[in-house]
C-alpha cells in the first residue's frame, strides 16, 4: 500500500529508503502493517500495557480496551514515543529537540516523552488550552508558546520555530511514525482478545483509526466514530479527500482536528474504515456510564467510541466480537461525583 504525506520540515528524520517522489512530484510513503510491528518493540520499555475487560451487563457482551490507563492518560504516548525514539536511532534529534502543536493529549504525550528520553521539548497552544494541560506541560519541563485563537494558529507557528531552531517536528496525528505508533494498541488489543470481528475507534485526525486499521486482520471491520459537530473524517470521505471542517462541541479539545490526516485518509478510505457521527448528549451519557458502571472517568471524546455502541449506531450479529478503545481520560470528574452523590 502507498501512502501519501507532505513533508513538514527538512529535519524529518524518515529514512530516505521509505520516501520517493512520483510523476507529480508529490513525496510517496510505503506503509505496512510491519511499521506497526516495528513501533511495537520500540515502544515497549516506554509505555503501559493497558487492562482489557469484558462488560458482560451489556447484550453484546463487548471487550473494553481501557487506554485511557495509559501513561499521560490516553493512547498519544504511544505515537509520541515512537516519532522520537525512530527520530534518535537516525541522529535526527540535536540540542534544539522536539517540537509539536497542540494544548491537548498530543502536547502531553509529546513533553511526556522528551521528560522520559531527556530532551528539550517546545509545545505551541492556542489561547483557548486548558490552564490545567497548561500547567501539566510546564511541570513535564517543557517550553509552552501560547500562540493564537485555535490549533491551526499554533500548529502553523511551530512549524515556523521549527524552521528557525531544527528542533524534531512531532505532528500530533500525520506522520508515519505516529500512526504506527497508535496502531499499537490495537496489536495489543487482538494479543489480550484472541480475535475481534470488529473495533471502534474515536476519530479526531484519524491517526489512532488508522493505526488500529493497521493493526488489524483485514476481516475485521473497523469503526470511526466522530463527534457530528466534528465530522472531520466523513466529510473527507465525502469530499474524496481531507478537507477543512468547522468543529466545535464537547469533543473538540481531543477529537477536534479540523483536517483529516494524508495518511490516516489514505488508510481508511482504501481499507473499507466505516465511519459513524455520535451526538453530543449520546457522548455525556456514555462518560457518565462509564463512571456508573466501571468508576471510570472519561473524557468526551475519549468515550464515542462506547456512544456509538450505547446509541445503537454500531450494528452487529449477536455473535459478533466487539472491540471498543476507551482512549482519553484527561478530564475533569467533578461533574461526575456530584451527579453520584445526588443519585
Amino acid at each position: 500500500m502507498v501512502l501519501r504525506r507532505e513533508v513538514v520540515s527538512a529535519g524529518d528524520s524518515d529514512a530516505s529508503s521509505r520516501w520517493v517522489t512520483n510523476g507529480a512530484g508529490s513525496l510517496i510513503a510505503m506503509m505496512t502493517p510491519q511499521d506497526v510491528v516495528l513501533a511495537r518493540h520500540r515502544i515497549a520499555p516506554w509505555v503501559r500495557v493497558t487492562p482489557m475487560i469484558r462488560w458482560d451487563d451489556h447484550p453484546s457482551h463487548p471487550l473494553l480496551k481501557l487506554e485511557a490507563l495509559q501513561v499521560t492518560g490516553s493512547f498519544k504516548a504511544r505515537g509520541a514515543f515512537n516519532r522520537v525514539l525512530a527520530a534518535k536511532e537516525t541522529g535526527a534529534i540535536g540540542d534544539a529537540g522536539v517540537i509539536g502543536a497542540s494544548g491537548g493529549n498530543a502536547g502531553l504525550a509529546l513533553a511526556y516523552a522528551a521528560h522520559r528520553l531527556g530532551i528539550p521539548a517546545e509545545i505551541v497552544v492556542p489561547v483557548t488550552s486548558s490552564p490545567v494541560k497548561l500547567e501539566r506541560l510546564r511541570t513535564l519541563g517543557a517550553t509552552v508558546v501560547v500562540h493564537g485563537e485555535r490549533y491551526g494558529d499554533a500548529y502553523d507557528h511551530a512549524l515556523e520555530r521549527q524552521r528557525r531552531s531544527g528542533a524534531l517536528f512531532v505532528h500530533a496525528y500525520d506522520q508515519l511514525e505516529v500512526v504506527a505508533g497508535q496502531g499499537t494498541v490495537g496489536l495489543e488489543f487482538l494479543e489480550q482478545a484472541g480475535s475481534l470481528d470488529m473495533v471502534v475507534v474515536a476519530a479526531g485526525g484519524g491517526g489512532l483509526v488508522a493505526g488500529v486499521r493497521l493493526a488489524m486482520p483485514s476481516q475485521t471491520r473497523v469503526i470511526a466514530v466522530e463527534p457530528t459537530l466534528a465530522p472531520t473524517i466523513q466529510q473527507a470521505l465525502l469530499a474524496g479527500g481531507p478537507v477543512d471542517v468547522e468543529v466545535s462541541g464537547v469533543a473538540a479539545d481531543s477529537l477536534g482536528a479540523r483536517r483529516c490526516g494524508d495518511l490516516a485518509y489514505e488508510v481508511i478510505s482504501s481499507m473499507g474504515v466505516e465511519s459513524v457521527l455520535v451526538e453530543e448528549e449520546e457522548m455525556i451519557a456514555a462518560r457518565q456510564l462509564l463512571w456508573d458502571e466501571f468508576r471510570l472517568v472519561g473524557e468526551y471524546g475519549g468515550v464515542a467510541a462506547l456512544a456509538a455502541l450505547l446509541a445503537d449506531k454500531v450494528k452487529a450479529s449477536e455473535e459478533d466480537r466487539i472491540g471498543i478503545i476507551f482512549c482519553g481520560a484527561n478530564s475533569d470528574p467533578s461533574d461526575l461525583v456530584k451527579h453520584d452523590a445526588i443519585a
